[in-house]
């Protein structure tokens, strides 16, 4: 969706399209997120089966579809991981995990990648072949259609690729991708079966069947008792929409619903500990920041990207803008995530030293306009708590607030310094949709050619722990440089009844086991 290109956690549940990140060269590691129970003492019960679970999301209206390839919406992830499959997902770290593909290898040159997919099979009986990956591969990837998995499959040369076997995919590239898993965890890169173009009654892989569908009402599924990663413990499966958080809150807390996705920090705080509902917090499932465009004055000057890094005090706007429901940034993108730079000291503010940076570069008395808008909880309260900071520096911020249904394309070419927003993605997706020449969503127009080197080498490069000092060598460059003032990482809270079990409590939304309901059950 181009009107939201830099897909953070918005209000009415958009979900970012992000793409997963290899964890190594070979075979990743299979290892899943902790679950823990609600409840008093539920962590350690043994799974009960049976029984239907009620999950309230968000929803898209009557426009709604099972189409896993047209998701845009929380709702759409949760029910298209419910039904289908893809070849990888994200672990808790965004690091790529083997799904429906049980292997992977790289050839020599990194330009070519052999996948062998595991014994499964669809709802119908029939087994997932190499011919419906590359079939949904190329359904994917037409023009013609508003796929948002579409770019991040563009490394494929999918006329080139081709089954090798029944259960083998030869993925030819059109460069040496090192991290080339991140492609197989793409967001919405699911597994149909060859031929699919109608989805009123969808045939799947994954761990529930389909019964019915009201678009922007309901949807009802049963557990598949053929999944390949085991059986659900639920008998039956509900997704109902309610896109007022309100309404949301007020079934959890009526028993109408066990499950309430998105809720506010003000809910969390007013329900957690009081024995009524349970409060699940993912903790960084959302950075927050502002971006200054650095090819443009004043930002152009690197002492003065420098001095509004110092000019922020990141304490004050996790507590001001997210209710305290997060956790401090350092300027890079992906804590908690493989391959990031936590080393770095912290940065901290220091109104003397902003002052000295923006005076040598003759900024004193400086003057900007910081575009915002209320696409997202806390949003606007950030602009308002930064201006506030900078004028202890001696700077001037006038807050700019713009229209929310434009905002995330109109900030990618206006303006010189904007708040934003993002989803929890692999460090490598971040880089390379944000922070190359040619990227797509470079909102701090970030270009540099040594950059772009560093980036190809990281790509070319086999050998695991080289390739993460090239991970490292680039944030410290961004640390130093760069255009991303990252303020905080935002916990994504979920509630549930007090019969609820088994729900991850270290899985970032947009991971493999955030609002992962086969692996539930009801006590």
């Amino acid at each position: 969706m181009h009107d939201n290109p830099y897909p953070g956690l918005r209000r009415r549940g958009f979900i970012a399209a992000t793409a997963g990140l290899a964890a190594g060269i070979g075979l990743a590691g299979c290892a899943t997120g902790t679950r823990a129970g609600t409840g008093t003492g539920a962590g350690n019960g043994t799974p009960r089966k049976g029984g239907r679970l009620r999950a309230a999301f968000a929803g898209g209206g009557a426009a709604e579809s099972l189409d896993p390839h047209l998701g845009n919406l929380f709702a759409d992830a949760a029910r298209a991981k419910a039904l289908f499959d893809k070849l990888a997902d994200y672990g808790p770290d965004l690091s790529a995990r083997p799904r429906l593909a049980e292997r992977w290898e790289a050839s020599d040159g990194l330009d070519r990648w052999s996948v062998t997919l595991r014994d499964a099979v669809f709802h119908d009986g029939r087994p997932v072949t190499a011919e419906d990956v590359l079939y949904s591969y190329r359904r994917i990837a037409d023009p013609k259609k508003p796929f948002r998995a579409r770019a991040s499959l563009e490394p494929i040369d999918l006329g080139a690729s081709r089954a090798t076997g029944p259960r083998t995919v030869e993925f030819r590239l059109k460069r040496p991708t090192a991290e080339f898993p991140n492609v197989l965890a793409a967001f919405g890169a699911y597994v149909v079966p060859k031929g699919t173009e109608r989805f009123d009654e969808p045939i799947g892989s994954g761990p529930f069947r389909h019964v019915s569908f009201a678009p922007g009402r309901s949807a009802l599924l049963r557990r598949n008792d053929a999944y390949w990663d085991g059986a659900p413990h639920l008998d039956e499966l509900e997704f109902v929409v309610a896109n007022e958080e309100s309404a949301r809150v007020n079934a959890l807390l009526g028993g109408q619903v066990d499950y309430a996705h998105e809720l506010a920090p003000a809910t969390a705080r007013a329900h957690e500990g009081k024995g009524r509902v349970e409060i699940v917090r993912l903790r960084n499932s959302a950075m927050q920041g502002f971006a200054m465009k650095t090819d443009r004055a004043p930002f152009d000057d690197p002492r003065v990207r420098e001095a509004f890094f110092l000019i922020a005090d990141r304490d004050e706007l996790v507590k001001g803008a997210l209710s305290g429901a997060g956790e401090t940034g350092n300027d890079l993108f992906g804590k908690g995530c493989a391959h990031y730079a936590a080393n770095l000291p912290q940065r901290h503010q220091d109104l003397d030293r902003a002052r000295r940076l923006l005076k040598e570069a003759g900024a004193e008395d400086l003057k900007v306009t910081l575009d915002t808008s209320p696409v997202a909880a806390g949003f606007t309260e950030a602009a308002g708590i930064f201006r506030d900071q900078a004028a202890k520096a001696g700077v001037t911020v006038e807050v700019r607030v713009g229209n929310k249904d434009s905002y995330w394309k109109d900030i990618l070419d206006h303006g010189t310094f904007a708040g934003y927003r993002s989803g929890a993605m692999p460090i490598e997706s971040h880089i390379s949709q944000r922070l190359l020449s040619d990227s797509t969503t470079n909102a701090t127009h970030w270009r540099r050619k040594d950059f772009d080197e560093l980036y190809r080498r990281l790509q070319s490069t086999r050998d695991d722990r080289e390739r993460a000092g090239l991970y490292e060598r680039m944030q410290r460059v961004l640390h130093s440089e760069g255009g991303f003032l990252v303020w905080g990482f935002a916990d994504w809270i979920v509630g549930t009844s007090r019969r609820v079990r088994g729900v991850a409590r270290d899985a970032p939304a947009n991971t493999l086991d955030w609002a992962r309901f086969d692996k539930v059950w009801l006590a």
